[in-house]
Order: structure tokens, then sequence, then C-alpha cells
């Protein structure tokens, strides 16, 4: 089978690519002929035989001054024409779309479809339904649903899209227009990595009945049995929406608790000033797991809409207890009390007791460790297969 992968980063930035690429290269692995399609840019490890890319969109810096950069980021020729060259020259089989809009944009899916080729779509976030694709807004609190049946007016009214005026409207018009015009109806298939990113997207009516829960695949990997250390360790991103200015000021108040954090991201220098935290900066591979093994749990305190992390499976596969905020689909890869702990999300009175609690019982924290040697995540070689089973299923249907 001849499969187009396309998402708007072709390299290593973050989950969504980690999935690109891994899913990419075991399809190819299994005998299966794959190219990818996406924005140009150097620091691309894939791409397609027709040598045609997107130029590179940065929505973050849209500027009035761009008269027609707006334009391009709702609807983009180029990326049409682009996409065609690439359809024309591979002829592929099936086009699994992953994260498109604003930069690649659905502008893509009115060209696919003119070639009479199914469109599988993996959903990484709620962008379907929420323009932001975080269900969050500037004024604070839970999720955000308020953009929830089209009314797509709440993300311009808070500001949503990167606390922006202009981006908001923006991201709002292009919601109202490809409701409008019932554009995602001519998806085939929508492949959802949790269950609650399945009931969100379900209030856009026009993937009803196309959607399918399949959660996200991880490595082979196994626990090398290295000894515990007994700290506490958050590994990601270092954003706000992953719930890290709560985190630090729970760790401020346990200051006889060893924190070491893994990653990368704004709040570096406050981290780093915060006596009772290590921070180890960037890690990946071997090293990172290892950082995980010797912990005693890991924290997963996000405030946004969660899909399916992989900072979830990966402890658990190395046997890792996880203390998570009750939010998206974290509480769907917690059995609580069994695997590890729930704390009501951005609580960070609960999320302080929680993480004093878990330190003080080592034995509780052996136990869950056990417990998580029961788990079976599909690896990518299982996953693939059963993706392969939806692109065949949509190719009969066309």
């Amino acid at each position: 089978m001849r499969i187009l992968m396309v998402n708007k980063y072709l390299w290593q930035k973050g989950g969504a690519e980690t999935y690109v690429l891994k899913l990419g290269a075991q399809l190819s692995a299994m005998g299966h002929e794959v190219e990818y399609f996406g924005m140009a840019d150097a620091r691309n490890t894939v791409g397609n035989s027709a040598d045609a890319y997107t130029a590179g969109i940065d929505f973050h810096n849209v500027s009035l001054k761009y008269l027609t950069y707006p334009f391009r980021i709702i609807y983009s020729r180029q990326a049409a024409k682009k996409i065609r060259a690439v359809i024309e020259r591979f002829r592929p089989d099936a086009v699994h779309l992953n994260n498109f809009n604003y930069q690649l944009t659905p502008s893509i899916i009115y060209e696919i479809k003119r070639h009479n080729i199914p469109i599988v779509y993996t959903a990484h976030d709620v962008q379907l339904v929420c323009p932001n694709h975080k269900l969050k807004n500037g004024d604070g609190g839970g999720l955000c649903r308020k953009c929830q049946g089209g009314r797509y007016i709440n993300c311009v009214k808070h500001n949503c899209i990167h606390s922006s005026k202009l981006r908001s409207i923006i991201g709002a018009a292009e919601a109202y227009i490809y409701k409008k015009l019932k554009t995602y109806s001519l998806i085939d298939a929508v492949v959802c990595p949790s269950k609650f990113i399945e009931r969100e997207l379900l209030h856009n009516i026009d993937i009803a009945g196309k959607t399918k829960t399949l959660y996200n695949f991880i490595e082979d990997i196994k626990p090398s049995g290295i000894p515990r250390e007994g700290y506490v360790l958050y590994f990601g991103r270092y954003s706000e929406e992953k719930g890290i200015r709560t985190l630090i000021k729970a760790a401020k108040a346990l200051p006889e608790i060893q924190f070491v954090f893994a990653g990368a991201g704004e709040f570096e220098s406050e981290i780093k000033e915060t006596a009772n935290i290590r921070d180890m900066g960037f890690r990946s591979g071997r090293e990172l797991r290892d950082i995980i093994e010797k912990a005693a749990f890991t924290v997963l305190p996000s405030e946004w809409s969660e899909n399916c992390p992989f900072t979830v499976m990966e402890s658990e596969t190395l046997l890792t207890p996880v203390l998570g905020a009750d939010i998206g689909g974290i509480p769907e890869l917690i059995d609580e009390g069994v695997t590890g702990m729930l704390f009501e999300s951005g609580n960070a009175e609960e999320l302080t007791e929680k993480i004093a609690y878990l330190h003080t019982n080592k034995e509780l924290c052996r136990q869950m460790s056990e417990n998580c040697a029961r788990i079976n995540y599909d690896t990518v070689e299982t996953y693939a297969k059963k993706i392969l089973k939806i692109y065949s299923d949509c190719l009969e249907e066309n």
C-alpha cells in the first residue's frame, strides 16, 4: 500500500511528530511505501519524491502589515498546489492527516478528494471543535467549552489564541468557514488517541459516526532494574498549559523533597531558582529512561486537554507510578491507587498533599510499580496493523 503521511512539521518537534515519524518508519519496515508532506524546513528528516512542500508559515508572528497572510492561514493555494504535485507523482492509496490547520490549511482536504483518495485523520488535539486546540481561554479555570456547537465568537471575546485579538479572529474565521462548508465531512475516518478526545470531537457533527478511539503506541522498552533514587520527577515542556507553575508552587511548599525536572521551556529560570528542583534540561533516549526509572514517581500536572500523553505511558512501561491531573485523557491511563494517583487539575494544595503522601508511602509506590508491569500498551508494530485495517476499510468504502 502507498501511504502519504501529512503533518505541518516533518522533523522531531513534539508528540505529534513522534507519532508521524515512528508510525511512518514502521509502515515502511512492513513493506509499504510511505512519503510525507508538510512545510519546507532545513530540519526535515523525511520527505517526498516530488520534492514538493509548502512554505513555512509562523502563526505566532501574524501581522496585519502582511495583508494576505491571514488568508493564507485560512486557505493556502500553495499547499493545495504542492500536495497535488506529490499525489500525482506518488499516487497514494490513502492519505493520513495529522496536524494541518493554520499552516497547511484544510485546502489540502479538497485537493486530496479531487483524486478520490480516502483520508484518515489522527486527532492529536481538539482543533476541530476549539480554534485554539486546548479547550482553554484567558479567563483561567478548568476546560472551556464556550465554542461548543460552533459558537466560535467566544474565541475572539476571550483572545484565546496566544492572547492575541488578531490571531483569535483568524482562528474563529477559519472555524466558521469550514463549519459552513462542512469540509471535515470529507474525512473518512478520525482516529482519537483517547475517549476524551472522541467525546469532545463528536460535538462536530461533520465527523459523527467516523471516530474510533485508538490509544497511542509506545516503544517496546524494558526496565533495566536500576535502583530508585527517590526523587519526584517531571519531564516534558516547561509551559503554562503543562501545569508547571502549579508544580513549582507545590515544590516550594515541600522543601524537604528532592524534585528533578527534565525538559525545556519558558519557566527555566524560575525552575533553576527553586532550591529543591534539579533541572536536568532536555533529555531523551536511554538517558531519559534512566532518569524515569530512578524516580519514586513522576508527576504530570497538566491544565489543558491532554489526549494520550507519552509521559504517562513511558513512565508506567518503566514501572514508575504517575501522579496525574484529572484532565483530558490522563485518567484513562492511570488506575487510581493501583498504577498511580490523580489530583484536581490546577489545585496546588491537593497536588502538594498527594506528592507528600506518595513520597512518604514508599510501600504503596513499590506496589504501584509492580502493578505497572501488568499494563500492555500497543507497540508501534501492533498499532500499525490496526491503522492499516482502517486504511483498508476506507479504501473499500471509497
